[in-house]
């Protein structure tokens, strides 16, 4: 009897333990609801602060594995590519995960003040927000000690 009793209890623990961990991810993942849709827009690129390009792009952005990640496919006539966020509750951080048609990578990321801040490095970085309208990410680099946009796709709800 004794022995079946220390049994629950590990069990209890085990099981405690691991929902903790699961609200937990689940808690920060769920900062990021506003991105989740299926959004068409305009993907747009900027080149010494002038409109260079503007061509219309579709992303389809969801919740999966119970959601703990959050994957993003994105079609336009320059980019396709899918990416999977994730939150790693040792690091307390997200990480960006980009595969492309010849690779992938992986990037940090911090959730401030509603806005997705993804650094690839200390000179790039990407932002996504809820707009009224719907959502935005944008692209900086650092230049000369400024942040300067170099591509911003804006997109509405088609749902």
């Amino acid at each position: 009897m004794r022995q079946l009793k220390n049994i629950l209890i590990i069990i209890t623990l085990l099981y405690t333990t691991t929902m903790t961990a699961q609200s937990i991810k689940q808690e920060k993942m769920n900062d990021l609801a506003y991105m989740v849709g299926e959004w068409v827009g305009t993907a747009s690129t900027f080149k010494d602060g002038k409109l260079e390009t503007e061509i219309p792009a579709y992303q389809s952005i969801k919740y999966a594995v119970n959601k703990s990640i959050i994957t993003i496919d994105l079609h336009s006539e320059a980019l396709q590519l899918h990416t999977v966020i994730y939150y790693d509750e040792k690091d307390e951080t997200y990480y960006y995960n980009p595969y492309y048609e010849n690779g992938r990578s992986q990037s940090p990321a911090k959730f401030i003040d509603g806005k997705l801040i993804v650094s690839p490095n200390d000179e790039n970085r990407y932002i996504f927000q809820k707009t009224k309208e719907g959502f935005r990410e944008h692209g900086e680099k650092l230049i000369d000690g400024e942040w300067v946009k170099y591509f911003e796709d804006n997109f509405k709800d088609i749902q």
